[in-house]
Parts: structure tokens; C-alpha cells; sequence
């Protein structure tokens, strides 16, 4: 059989993606005339960034009094790089060539040290950042480092919990008793014991019986539950939304008077509702990086939606989509069938986010909310949802920006 020769091109093509970057000299490799494509820039930068330190520093270890910073082994705020970047190559490369070069950065960002040694997490500060980047670092561990890793990761959720746990539980249970409310009841909705309370005022000494002026009931809620579905972008650029998500996730569905489900995707669809029990095992769900193809997700989220008037449906995406028509006809469906659907293009600290600026005012055009909320403000958001308020204005008296207070502005 003749053996196939790449032609001189694509030779060329080849070494200059080989040879990478400047040199030491300073020269440019491509000085061999060969001209890279926009999509071969992006294979030369996503190898540049392990290969050649270009895109990957890692904050330094706490100090210890009297002791010089030491080098190499802290996390910190580079981990959003460090899961955009494997996000990155997870688009770019075939799977086995992915398995490479992840198991080449956790050599490479002496993650294997880190976690192979517990006593060196001692010097660093768990936060979200480090839990996305040991969740993105998942698949190509160890047994061993991933037992240790899934600590650390259960170290941050924990301390999340205790800060925003409560929070969310007392505004979406308020948010949730007052929407059962019904001043008009049928005779098999009211709750006597409320309504006993409420009229104490007209109580007959004579009939020795509370006349009752306004009864209580639960109305329509009492039939049927109020749903929440959170559908994760899990690309690589919204790992920290999707960390923070899954700690409201299971928050949420702790709730016995709330149906909650969680759905995560990048270019395939994974339900995650029956792992709710433990936010740390909904997180090892998560597969951070890949593509983005948000409307298999809103197909699959439809079974959710047996009664569209009690579902609010958040969707948490950057909206850098494979499919952006598509995906905003099917979130206009939702809206249409009476679903309260929110977009939120972030749910992180960062308060000036990147997304699709164009898609996100497409999605504001059919009357749904779009703007980044910082974990603080998600309680009140769902309760604002879940209680039938308008969360588009509910989000501008907040300061939170939204796709049309955005288009109003210019």
C-alpha cells in the first residue's frame, strides 16, 4: 500500500504549530512563511498556554510569617483560566489528545503535588475559583488525589452553605407560604388553623366560636407545587456560576414545598436532580469545558414543565451558542406557554461578565429578564420569582443591568 505524505503546506502547517510561539530570540516561528488560520491560532494558543507558560499563573502560597512567598503551587484566581483553557481544548482537540494534555496540566501546575500532599492545603485558600479548577482537573486525576480533591471541594461548599444556605431557604419559603394564600377558598382549600388565627378579633363569648370575617386557604399552590429547574451552561468560562449553582441546587430542593430539578450540558445533556442530596456529589457531576448547545437542554427541560404556570425556569449560559436562533425559539416557547424563564449570564462575583450581547437582547425582547446576579442577590431573586413579581424591574432597583437596560442606555 502507498503510503499518503501530507503535502508541503500542510507540512508547513504542521511545524509552525510544532515550533509555537517567539522564540528566545524573540523571532516569530511563523518566519518559515507559514500563515496560520484563525482556527490553527487558536490550537497555537491553547498549546502555548501549557507548553510554553503563556497563559497559566498560579497565585502564590500564603507565606508564613518570616518566610519568604513560595512558588508554583497555589490556585487562587487563576483557576477560571486554568477551566477556560481545558474548556478550550475540549472544543478543539479529539478526546484522546484532550486525555494528553490534561493529564500533562496537572504535571504541569504540580496539581499532583498539591494533592498528593494534604498538609500543603493548609497554606492556600479554598474558594470557588480552586474548587472549579479541581472539578475541571477531575477526570484526569488519580484516585487517590481525587479523594483529596473532592475534600477541598466539599471544604468550599460547606463554607458557601453556612453563608448562603439560610438565606435562600427563609426568602423562597416566605416567597412560597405567601403565594398559598387565598382570601377567597373553596371549602376543602382552607386552613382552619390560619384562619382561626386571623379572626380571633370576632370571637362570640355567647356562641362561644370565633366568627370567621376573611378566611384562609391555600388556594391553587396547595394542589400543585411550585417547580425550579436551573439549566447549567457548563462550558469552561462559566465555572464558577456553575459551582455556586449547584450549591443553590440542592439547597433548593431541600425544600419539600418546592419541585426542583437541575440539568447541566456543554454538547450533551446530563440530569443531575437525583443527586441533589449532596451538593459535592452534584459538582462531580459537572463535566466543566466543551462546547455550547444549549438547545438539546431546553428540549430535554420541556418534560419538566407539566404546569408552566407554577415552573420558574433559570437558565445560566454565557450564550456563546452553537445554535442562538434556536436556542432563544425554544426559550420564547417556554415564555409563551406561561413559564417565568430568567436568564442569567452569570451567577458569580464578577459583576461585569462576558456573554453574547446580541442574543441576550434578542432574549429581553420576548419579555424575559436577562442580567448577571451575584450569589448574595439570588435568594431574593427566587423569591421575587417564585412570588410572581416582575423580576425585570425587581433586578434595576438593584442596580443589576439588564439585556434591555442595556439597549435603553445606548
Amino acid at each position: 500500500m502507498t503510503q499518503m505524505h501530507p503535502q508541503p503546506q500542510e507540512r508547513l502547517r504542521r511545524w509552525r504549530l510544532l515550533l509555537g510561539g517567539p522564540t528566545r530570540s524573540g523571532e516569530q516561528a511563523d518566519g518559515i512563511g507559514c500563515e496560520l488560520s484563525a482556527q490553527d491560532a487558536r490550537l497555537d494558543a491553547a498549546l502555548a498556554a501549557l507548553y510554553d507558560g503563556a497563559g497559566f499563573k498560579l497565585q502564590n502560597q500564603k507565606p508564613e510569617k518570616g518566610k519568604k512567598e513560595s512558588k508554583g503551587v497555589g490556585l487562587g484566581n487563576s483557576a477560571p483560566t486554568v477551566a477556560a483553557w481545558l474548556g478550550e481544548v475540549r472544543d478543539l482537540f479529539p478526546q484522546s489528545t484532550v486525555q494528553v494534555l490534561q493529564k500533562d496540566a496537572v504535571e504541569r501546575l504540580n496539581l499532583r503535588t498539591l494533592l498528593l500532599e494534604p498538609e500543603l492545603l493548609d497554606t492556600i485558600e479554598p474558594d470557588v475559583n480552586m474548587a472549579a479548577t479541581l472539578l475541571s482537573l477531575k477526570d484526569a486525576m488519580p484516585s487517590e488525589a481525587k479523594a483529596v480533591a473532592r475534600q477541598v471541594v466539599k471544604k468550599v461548599v460547606d463554607e458557601l452553605s453556612a453563608r448562603l444556605a439560610e438565606p435562600l431557604r427563609s426568602s423562597v419559603t416566605g416567597a412560597l407560604n405567601r403565594s398559598q394564600r387565598n382570601s377567597r377558598p373553596r371549602q376543602n382549600e382552607i386552613d382552619w388553623g390560619k384562619t382561626v388565627l386571623k379572626n380571633l378579633k370576632t370571637y362570640d363569648p355567647e356562641r362561644k366560636s370565633v366568627i370567621p370575617e376573611k378566611l384562609v386557604g391555600y388556594g391553587r399552590a396547595r394542589r400543585h407545587l411550585k417547580s425550579v429547574t436551573l439549566c447549567l451552561d457548563q462550558s469552561g468560562s462559566m465555572a464558577s456560576s456553575v459551582v455556586y449553582a449547584g450549591i443553590f441546587g440542592a439547597v433548593l430542593a431541600s425544600l419539600p414545598s418546592l419541585k426542583t430539578n437541575v440539568v447541566v450540558y456543554d454538547t450533551a445533556v446530563v440530569d443531575l436532580t437525583e443527586q441533589l442530596a449532596d451538593p459535592v456529589d452534584v459538582l462531580f457531576g459537572v463535566q466543566l469545558g466543551g462546547g455550547t448547545d444549549t438547545s438539546p437542554a431546553l428540549e430535554y427541560c420541556k418534560t419538566f414543565l407539566q404546569s408552566p404556570e407554577d415552573h420558574v425556569f433559570i437558565l445560566i449560559s454565557d450564550l456563546y451558542d452553537s445554535d442562538g436562533p434556536q436556542m432563544i425559539r425554544r426559550l420564547a416557547e417556554f415564555r409563551e406557554a406561561g413559564v417565568r424563564v430568567i436568564v442569567l449570564p452569570a451567577l458569580d462575583d464578577d459583576g461585569t461578565p462576558g456573554y453574547h450581547h446580541e442574543y441576550a437582547a434578542q432574549i429581553a425582547a420576548y419579555d424575559i429578564p436577562v442580567f448577571a446576579c451575584t450569589p448574595d442577590h439570588f435568594p431574593d431573586l427566587m423569591a421575587a420569582a417564585l412570588g410572581g413579581q416582575d423580576v425585570e424591574a425587581w433586578a434595576t432597583a438593584r442596580g443589576l443591568v439588564t439585556a434591555r437596560g442595556r439597549e435603553e442606555e445606548v
